[in-house]
């Protein structure tokens, strides 16, 4: 099985477009045919993020997509990563920290918050990219 750190776009574009690429690695998650890589502050973040406002998603919803996340994840240990000053986003090192401490990829609809400078060797891969290797 092919474990990832999922950014937070991932999953929230997965929900917005339930038939585009996110929506199909949402399902890919659900039906156990990747892992999600995560932390307890990737958790929170995934929460935080899907219970603003703008989106007006539903409470329930939130929950099964966390808790299905959650129960098909591996919970990463912390890993302090020194070139987290290199991220354009510091927000982003959580994502950053599971990738390095499991040597996962990194999937994400923001390419260019994970600079090579900042992720060295821990790949960087689009959603399209992923599924594709998915189904290899």
């Amino acid at each position: 099985m092919i474990a990832a750190v999922f950014d937070t776009n991932v999953v929230v574009s997965g929900i917005l477009s339930p038939d585009g690429t996110p929506g199909r690695l949402l399902d890919a998650i659900v039906d156990g045919l990747c892992q999600p890589v995560v932390s307890d502050s990737i958790m929170a973040e995934y929460e935080v993020v899907l219970c603003r406002p703008k989106f007006n998603f539903a409470p329930s919803k939130i929950h099964i997509i966390l808790d299905a996340i959650g129960a098909r994840a591996v919970y990463a240990p912390f890993t302090p990563v020194s070139r987290a000053r290199d991220l354009p986003d510091q927000d982003d090192i959580i994502f950053l920290a599971a990738a390095t401490s499991l040597n996962v990829p990194i999937v994400t609809g923001n390419l260019k918050h994970f600079p090579r400078k900042a992720c060295r060797n821990i790949p960087v891969l689009s959603p399209a990219t992923f599924l594709a290797r998915l189904h290899e």
